[in-house]
């Protein structure tokens, strides 16, 4: 099979996987039946409330939440932003202070940032937070939100969120966890206050984010009045419904796809650390999610990497935050101490096919040396 010829292989799934059939046709049919303004008292109307209410409550469900609990956002990140601000702002009396990982999610950080005074916990060379400093940091006085992602998405490093809400409850501080990499892809648990999530991660709709908030928690808003208190302007329907469709199909087949990505990747760290000369495979090795692997390359840049495994059919990511206008290392690996350019960050979509793995392993070696040369330092 020649380059020009070799089918794409999609190995970068993460934050915006294929969208599921299922949830396809969830979103089709919903087009006729949820097209209508889900606030208006007529019939079409109402019939699209029923389909929003209905999308809620399987969420909820899935998560262990009342439906009520649930919101729907236009986006992950605004989801994010919200439970900051809205919960900083509500506990405003308590303090100023977020209380959150080094490897947390641009969102939370910057979030963090702008509502007050942001208090940053290491994390280990696996990416995995300090729970005993975390612990020490929600001590403190005038701690008025704490956040911690489920599991890394950029390393698939899982986090001690069960340790950390347990401080966080004893200390009565809120805990808003950041599973926008695992759901529909491992058990999330029960021990959070907040839950902030993102449908194209499992197979549903780009341009979904969920925020699911115990009762209890006080929040308000730091933007102005709307009818829909805390996502001004809603969300689409037809989204919201195939989103839903699309996270009870993951949960379902999430023991099958598991043992089968799971393999993969074992394969994938196996072989990069192997064949692949000057390599450093990052994450933890036990405790990640299923479907997330990255490495990074000594002597080239992760952006010509990504270029050159495109052209050859490989749709992979980077977990460098690099861009033409912000020339920056991921915040993550220099958290962990990793190395911070020449990375790939693979997160297989359900479905991944062996033979497409094994072509990318294949070929990586012969990539790399490639790039390399090209740069001018393929004989260090």
């Amino acid at each position: 099979m020649t380059h020009a010829t070799a089918r794409r292989a999609v190995l970068d799934a993460g934050g915006r996987a294929p969208l599921l059939p299922e949830a396809r046709t969830a979103f089709l049919e919903a087009l006729d039946q949820g097209w209508a303004d889900p606030r208006r008292l007529h019939a079409e109307g109402r019939r699209a409330r029923m389909l929003l209410d209905g999308a809620r409550e399987a969420i909820a469900s899935v998560v262990g939440a009342r439906t009520e609990e649930v919101d729907l956002a236009p986006s992950h990140t605004a989801a994010l932003h919200g439970a900051v601000r809205a919960v900083a702002r509500g506990r405003r009396r308590t303090g100023t202070q977020v209380v959150v990982g080094a490897v947390e999610r641009a969102a939370v950080l910057n979030a963090a940032d702008f509502v007050g005074d942001r208090v940053t916990v290491g994390v280990d060379r696996d990416g995995r937070v300090d729970a005993d400093a975390f612990t020490a940091a929600l001590g403190q006085p005038g701690v008025a939100l704490a956040a911690l992602q489920h599991a890394n998405g950029e390393v698939g490093t899982v986090q001690p969120v069960d340790a950390v809400h347990a401080a966080a409850r004893a200390a009565g501080v809120p805990l808003l966890v950041d599973v926008g990499a695992s759901l529909g892809h491992a058990e999330v648990g029960a021990t959070w206050d907040l839950l902030a999530a993102d449908a194209g991660d499992w197979g549903g709709p780009g341009g979904l984010g969920v925020l699911v908030t115990r009762s209890g928690v006080r929040r308000s808003p730091d933007w102005p009045e709307d009818e829909d208190r805390w996502f001004p302007g809603g969300v689409s329907v037809p989204a919201a419904l195939a989103a839903a469709v699309a996270l009870q199909v993951a949960v379902s087949t999430r023991s099958t796809d598991d043992d089968s990505r799971r393999r993969l990747v074992e394969t994938i760290r196996t072989r990069v650390a192997a064949e692949v000369p000057d390599v450093e495979v990052v994450g933890h090795p036990v405790e990640r999610l299923p479907h997330v692997v990255t490495f990074s390359c000594l002597y080239v840049e992760g952006e010509a990497l990504l270029t050159a495994l495109d052209s050859r059919g490989f749709a992979v990511g980077s977990g460098s935050a690099c861009t033409s206008s912000a020339l920056e290392p991921s915040h993550v690996l220099a958290a962990m101490g990793a190395l911070t350019h020449g990375n790939i960050r693979l997160a297989l979509p359900r479905g991944t096919q062996e033979q497409d793995v094994e072509r990318f392993l294949a070929e990586l070696p012969g990539i790399v040396a490639g790039v390399r040369e090209a740069w001018g330092v393929g004989g260090l």
